[in-house]
């Protein structure tokens, strides 16, 4: 089997050989890599079964402001610290009762060319479209988390229109992406902390579930799979992400999760990608601690299918060189450890 039909097979809860895996990097990671390696090439040379761009908002960065990058949506991201996302400097909407905020026209013929390029480079890997602060995400970048979480209780309804719009904007981008020859949509939108979710389990019922919904139901209307990404303990919606569609959910994070109870609760209804910590793992551990704990890991998880091992997030800065070719010495060589 090539690297897509595995991906499909994991997905499909059947066990495979090997398990499919997949590595982001930070910019500041990869950086440290390549140097430590002498090798520029190094990310190429991984092997994963993945393949993805991912859309939110293509931000740009300001000529008379260097660090800062403006997006498509007026957002402006401070990245003079962190180069990957950075931090909005401002919201663009004070008042979700009085709003005069306009959404912008999209650049069609850029995310087709975009995906256009995804699809020619794409080999024998599984390929998706991802779609990076899809709803609660965009919400709180225009407008500030804590305006958006104060909204939910001070003004639902207009809250809920500006919600809807939001929906309504990335369903159009999520239409142009199936036309084309892909295997999934990805979803970005952050919903959880390390003991729950954000906006507790009602909030997101209400506000973020039936929009989600109308997303994943457009995907599915045309076979295609559905990724989540979302940080944080989400578990107290799994069975409503597996009830509105969800193919998987990542990321997993072991710290998290007590991964061998949620496998025998959810294992059956999503798959997960993920597994490896770069909270507690990647960073600290020896070389050697790194491979132990990736078996681990997988043999917990691994059963039945629905796993794709990958680090938990794109590596941060503070993972040393050796740990990341301790991993991927386990991935790329899977018959000597599972």
């Amino acid at each position: 089997m090539n690297r897509r039909e595995i991906v499909l097979g994991a997905l499909s809860h059947k066990n495979t050989t090997p398990i499919p895996y997949h590595i982001d990097f930070t910019v500041q990671s990869l950086e440290r890599l390549v140097e430590y390696t002498k090798d520029a090439d190094i990310e190429e040379k991984l092997g994963g079964y993945l393949h993805y761009t991912q859309y939110w908002g293509w931000p740009t960065e300001l000529p008379d402001k260097p660090g800062h990058f403006q997006d498509e949506f007026g957002v402006v991201w401070n990245r003079t610290v962190d180069k990957d996302i950075g931090v909005v400097e401002r919201p663009q909407i004070e008042d979700i009762e009085n709003i005069s905020y306009q959404f912008p026209v999209p650049d069609t013929a850029r995310l087709r060319k975009d995906i256009e390029k995804l699809i020619a480079t794409k080999k024998d890997r599984f390929t998706f479209m991802g779609f990076g602060f899809c709803m609660f995400e965009r919400a709180w970048s225009l407008m500030g988390m804590e305006n958006v979480l104060m909204s939910m209780i001070a003004c639902p309804e207009a809250l809920e229109d500006f919600f809807d719009r939001i929906c309504d904007y990335y369903l159009a981008l999520v239409d142009i992406a199936l036309e084309y020859d892909i295997d999934g949509v990805y979803f970005g939108d952050d919903w959880g902390q390390q003991q729950g979710l954000i906006m507790g389990a009602g909030h997101w019922r209400r506000f973020l579930k039936p929009r989600m919904t109308r997303l994943y139901e457009r995907v599915k209307s045309r076979g295609k799979f559905v990724i989540q990404h979302s940080c944080g303990n989400n578990r107290e919606i799994f069975d409503d992400l597996a009830e509105i569609g969800l193919d998987c959910y990542q990321t997993f994070q072991p710290e998290i999760y007590d991964i061998a109870e949620t496998k025998r609760l959810f294992g059956d209804k999503l798959s997960f990608w993920g597994g490896v910590s770069t909270q507690r793992i990647l960073p600290f551990l020896s070389p050697q601690g790194v491979k132990d704990e990736i078996v681990r890991v997988v043999k917990v998880l691994r059963p039945n299918g629905g796993l794709i091992i990958g680090p938990t997030h794109a590596i941060p800065p503070d993972v040393p060189p050796e740990n990341i070719l301790a991993m991927i010495d386990v991935f790329q060589n899977q018959d000597r450890f599972f």
